[in-house]
Order: structure tokens, then C-alpha cells, then sequence
């Protein structure tokens, strides 16, 4: 059974579940991984999702404020022995409640295109590709995404 907990960066859990998705960008960006890196920082994200599968952490996300309007989603991520069970999809759409809550009405997001399986997350959450914004502007390997909360 699949439970939602909603926290913040400070969470050992989320912090753990962190540590295995850098080490994972790590390989699959390469040598671009530092470039990524510096903008998911922990200290800047107060909303976060966990997920436990039979009390087991299975994987996270996180919102960060853009502004008034919009969230980043960050950190997403679900471990290798856990995927394929629709978890992250329930993830992201905890994130996108909590968003709503707090009366933002849109989730934007930045992926790599070598993570194909989160390109097809989020096309299959309802996603829709964006041209890149802020720092991603210009960069290659970067996707970008938005979705209307309203």
C-alpha cells in the first residue's frame, strides 16, 4: 500500500532518496551533472512528498515558489526497485494538490532529455513541453515543462 507524507528538505528520508538520485544524475549526465547540480540545492525547498510502499520509502519530490503564480518541481525520484508501480505518478500529483493549496496555478519543471522515463512522466501526467526558461535557456540537454493547475 502506497502512503503520501508531506514534509520538508529535512526529512532523513527525502535526504537519503536524494543522495541515490545524485549519485543516478551523476551517470547519466556526465559531465554535466555539476552544471544541474547547483540548482537543487536542499536548503530552498520547504514543501516536500514522500512516498512508502509497505512502509518501505519508495520515492519523493518536491515544489519550489518561482514566484506568485508558479512552482518548480524538483527532486523527483523513485527508487530502481520501485518503478513501474505508478508511485512517482502519485507523487507528482500530491505535489500539484499541494501547489493548489497554496494557490499556485502552475507547475513547471526542467528535465534532462536523457531521462527518458520522466519525459514520459510527465507527458502522461499532463505536461506539456515549454521553451526553457531561466537558467535552462540555451542548454542542450534540457526539457522543460508546464501544467495549468486552474
Amino acid at each position: 500500500m502506497i502512503q503520501l507524507t508531506r514534509t520538508n528538505s529535512n526529512n532523513q528520508g527525502f535526504i537519503d532518496l536524494v543522495a541515490l538520485l545524485d549519485a543516478y544524475l551523476a551517470v547519466k549526465d556526465g559531465e554535466d551533472h555539476a552544471f544541474y547540480a547547483q540548482y537543487n540545492k536542499l536548503d530552498s525547498i520547504k514543501q516536500v512528498v514522500i512516498a512508502s510502499n509497505n512502509n518501505e520509502i519508495a520515492a519523493c519530490g518536491a515544489i519550489k515558489a518561482m514566484d506568485k503564480d508558479r512552482v518548480e518541481v524538483k527532486r523527483m525520484f523513485t527508487k530502481v526497485d520501485q518503478r513501474g508501480k505508478g508511485i512517482a505518478s502519485q507523487v507528482l500529483k500530491e505535489l500539484e494538490a499541494w501547489a493548489r493549496e497554496l494557490a499556485y496555478k502552475k507547475c513547471v519543471l526542467e528535465t534532462g532529455k536523457r531521462q527518458v522515463e520522466a519525459i514520459q512522466l510527465y507527458l502522461k501526467n499532463g505536461y506539456q513541453i515549454i521553451p526553457n526558461y531561466g537558467q535552462y535557456v540555451g542548454v542542450e540537454d534540457s526539457v522543460c515543462f508546464e501544467k495549468n493547475l486552474v
